[in-house]
């Protein structure tokens, strides 16, 4: 194609000058087109050799196409020509490849039109919702909420204002639908993905089979919609090829994996959830897909990849329903370098909403922590080398079989075995430091106090991994020469009891490499990042400590990576102290549209604490953006005086006072009893839940009244045996003061044993507090108490769901009317009607209550 077909003929000549000037080197141009689609005027943004040239990001922002010469005279792509034209062509740029005398034109991506956006009609979208509206409708439940359409109009003015804002929704305000109807419509209107972030499972499904639907009905409009899950919910057929070989290896039987097999034979999508069958966590953990393991490209099973299959129909969709994790993965990933313009978990996307959004912080600290203990180091180190039953599986076994090498036969297994030893013996050393505490917070003098305790171990540790990585670098680096033969003998002596045993023998060789060079990789950082303990390198934005947590059991073994029967192990961590900074960097600033939502996001009537606590403060937003957040509350449409009844015994002792338990224990049994079941009672401590639960059970079996407390089963099951029986009483906490939906008469009484303040020795809780001391505030009223008061709400929303839902909130802590911070938790809690009384006049209005109903 001729140049001038494409460029004004004074872009060819400034173009001729540029590669003039660069010595007739490659040159880096950015062109913006002109009114008839030829490029009208251009910018050098680099100059390179002969050979290349680099394209630099900055540069292409605000450009239509990307220009360079090649000097040799022809204007065929090269490879690499290739990858930066798809690269920017997902960016919607132009590539052209010039001759140098810019008279020859070749055109590997067109650039695209910049499309105009179509604003919402906050009018036409509210309209909807409106009484004889598409809502009413096609939907048989329908009552107009007013809340639901002030907040409606919001969210559809984020999306036209490019805002940020947050909305308190109360519940039965209907937010999923308020939300999901400007999505949809922008997603249809301007092609542009939405990505909607939750919490819980619980909310995932809700949106899938519920509400999505219905926004589509009301807006008459059916894009694309998928459920992106993280990887651990996939099988990775590589893993379980691998798991079936070991399995052949040692003349054993799996049941379970033997099942796992038949069904990856027939499952289109590869989701745990697809299975006929509940596997157990052992044996999905041994198949399922992780980041860690992933051959990418060089993976024999590529073209049957069900991860590969799910990011496909994600990429093709409009509106993505994902959780916070791996919402926070998909940004790391970007910050890390793949850009916001390209996919990395998730397709690229501008526009996100935060749903259950009092959790941000915590699914943002979780994510953006590092960890490593004992069971990490062996779970790397059995991917390496595993001796078991006499017989020896890993990588570097089959690896070692291919080069013949004796050196490295003899010291990698010594290595590898090293590496486990100060493992174990760091891990001994640790559990002595934490003696019978369960985490513990190493400021400054802690660490200090840590490297004379055990810095010597931690040495160790460290020099034994950095010396396995150098000799397994050595090992990898000698196989890169080998022959094709030695590459199918790997794969030949790798083969066993898989799905396709004999297939891409080359591609599983190189999977091994690959594998094996990952594994390395990860104890590496393992390395680095403990090295940090030793060395107490604390950035000012770091928080260490350590916590017990208890590993599976196993038979003892003193093979390398094998654990032994060691119940416990520590594991050290560091956490973001402010998760700010992060918030602006990934969220705040690339993103045009966020928006946060959730019944609890304010305090008292004030965002001040939440929005500071994810660097959404209006000093602090700044920093990434100019723009200011919009910050509104749509309150509840439920009518909780009439519904609702609040009742505190202030003549209860204090819970640290004598004789508590025994008040809390006679309590519970007797307004349960008025309330014949339909009971939850939250607590914050597990041992004051098992002694309760021991001390009121038999007066409720006594009454017919069916006691289970958590722990009895796993979350889903024991939440639907709760449902499913009326007069069923279930004790729990932590995680059930919120996601628990049980409306109707199945939960007609919410008691909270406790305000709950959580332990102010635990390591980030604490490290925060003495970070709000240091400058000056007050930990206590600007971390402790709204964090507890958020809790409350949520513990208190649990009981009234639906707007015809009625029951009895009873607090069982007299703080909350003796101390001068009650008035705050009692503030923030919704207007119900309410009995601050002694304990006698309580239980006569609970008893009231429910025989007027």
């Amino acid at each position: 194609m001729r140049a001038d077909q494409r460029l004004e003929p004074q872009v060819i000549q400034q173009i001729r000058e540029a590669i003039q000037d660069a010595g007739g080197n490659e040159v880096f141009l950015v062109g913006r087109s002109g009114e008839e689609g030829r490029i009208s005027s251009v910018t050098v943004g680099a100059r390179g050799t002969e050979e290349a040239v680099p394209v630099l990001g900055p540069h292409v922002e605000g450009g239509d196409a990307v220009i360079h010469n090649h000097p040799s005279g022809g204007v065929r792509p090269s490879n690499a020509d290739l990858a930066v034209a798809a690269r920017l062509g997902n960016q919607g740029i132009g590539f052209y490849i010039v001759d140098n005398d810019v008279e020859e034109i070749y055109v590997v991506a067109e650039p695209v039109e910049t499309q105009e956006t179509v604003p919402l009609d906050e009018e036409e979208l509210a309209g909807g919702l409106a009484p004889g509206g598409a809502l009413a409708r096609v939907y048989p439940l329908y009552e107009e909420r007013e809340s639901q359409t002030r907040m409606l109009r919001q969210v559809a003015r984020a999306f036209n204002r490019d805002e940020i804002c947050a909305a308190e929704a109360g519940t039965g305000v209907g937010k999923s639908l308020a939300y999901l109807v400007p999505s949809v419509a922008w997603a249809v209107q301007n092609g542009e993905r939405v990505v909607v972030s939750t919490n819980t499972i619980n909310l995932q499904q809700q949106l899938m089979e519920k509400d999505i639907p219905l926004a589509k009905k009301v807006l008459g409009q059916d894009p694309k919609v998928v459920l992106v899950k993280g990887r651990g919910n996939y099988l990775c057929l590589h893993r379980l090829n691998e798991a079936l070989d070991e399995m052949g290896l040692f003349e054993e039987r799996d049941p379970e994996l033997l099942s796992i097999r038949e069904w990856a034979r027939t499952t289109e999508t590869g989701s745990r959830t697809d299975l006929s069958f509940y596997p157990s966590d052992e044996a999905w953990s041994r198949v399922c897909s992780e980041a860690d393991t992933c051959l990418g490209l060089r993976c024999a099973h590529r073209e049957g990849c069900f991860i590969l299959k799910a990011r496909r129909e994600a990429s093709s969709a409009r509106i993505l329903i994902a959780n916070h994790h791996l919402l926070f993965a998909d940004l790391a990933l970007r910050l890390e370098g793949s850009g916001f313009d390209d996919p990395a978990v998730l397709p690229p996307f501008r526009r996100v909403i935060f749903d259950e959004a009092h959790n941000v912080e915590k699914a943002a600290s979780s994510f953006f922590s590092q960890a490593a203990s004992r069971f990490t180091i062996l779970r790397h180190l059995n991917r390496l080398y595993r001796r078991r039953k006499g017989r020896v599986t890993g990588h570097l076994p089959a690896l070692l079989r291919r080069t013949g090498r004796s050196a490295h036969a003899r010291t990698l297994p010594t290595l590898v075995q090293a590496v486990a030893d100060r493992a174990v013996e760091l891990d001994r050393v640790l559990i002595e430091v934490l003696g019978e505490e369960p985490s513990f917070l190493l400021d400054r003098p802690g660490l200090s106090a840590l490297r004379d305790r055990c810095g010597a171990e931690i040495g160790n540790l460290v020099i034994s991994i950095r010396e396995l990585a150098d000799a397994g670098a050595d090992l990898l680096e000698s196989l890169e020469s080998a022959s094709a033969p030695g590459v199918a003998a790997l794969a030949q002596d790798d083969g066993g009891a898989g799905l396709d045993a004999g297939a891409g023998l080359d591609a599983r060789a190189e999977g091994v490499q690959l594998d094996c060079r990952l594994q390395l990789s990860r104890l590496s950082g393992i390395a680095d990042m403990v090295d940090r303990f030793r060395l107490g390198e604390a950035g000012e934005n770091d928080i260490f400590w350590m916590e017990k947590v208890r590993g599976a059991r196993r038979g003892k073994s003193t093979e390398p990576g094998e654990q032994d029967d060691a119940p416990d192990s520590v594991r050290l961590v560091i956490t973001p102290l402010d998760v700010g900074p992060l918030m602006r960097e990934a969220v705040y600033g690339p993103l045009k549209t966020v928006v946060f939502t959730s019944a609890t996001l304010t305090v008292a009537g004030d965002f001040s604490f939440w929005a500071g606590r994810i660097g959404l403060g209006r000093s602090a937003s700044s920093a990434a953006s100019d723009r200011e957040p919009v910050l509104k509350t749509f309150p509840s449409p439920f009518d909780y005086r009439e519904h609702v009844l609040l009742g505190v015994p202030t003549d209860a002792p204090a819970p640290d006072a004598p004789g508590h338990r025994e008040f809390l224990a006679s309590f519970l049994a007797r307004s349960l009893t008025a309330s014949r079941g339909g009971g939850l009672v939250l607590f914050t401590s597990y041992a004051l839940l098992r002694e309760m639960y021991t001390a009121v059970q038999p007066s409720m079996a006594a009454a017919g009244i069916r006691l289970m407390k958590q722990g009895d089963s796993d979350r889903a099951r024991l939440l639907d045996s709760f449902r499913a029986e009326r007069s069923s009483v279930l004790f729990a906490t932590d995680s059930f003061w919120e996601g628990v939906d049980a409306p109707g008469d199945t939960l007609r009484m919410v008691i909270v044993t406790r305000l709950p303040f959580r332990v102010p020795s635990e390591p980030v809780l604490r490290a925060r507090m003495t970070a709000i001391e240091e400058r000056g505030g007050n930990p206590f009223g600007e971390l402790s108490l709204p964090d507890a008061v958020v809790r409350m709400r949520q513990g208190f929303g649990r009981l009234m769901r639906r707007h015809d839902d009625s029951g009895v909130v009873l607090i069982l802590d007299p703080r909350v009317v003796t101390k001068s911070y009650g008035s705050v938790f009692l503030e923030s809690l919704p207007d119900a009607r309410r009995v601050l009384a002694p304990a006698t006049q309580v239980l006569q209005g609970v008893a009231q209550f429910f025989t007027k109903q």
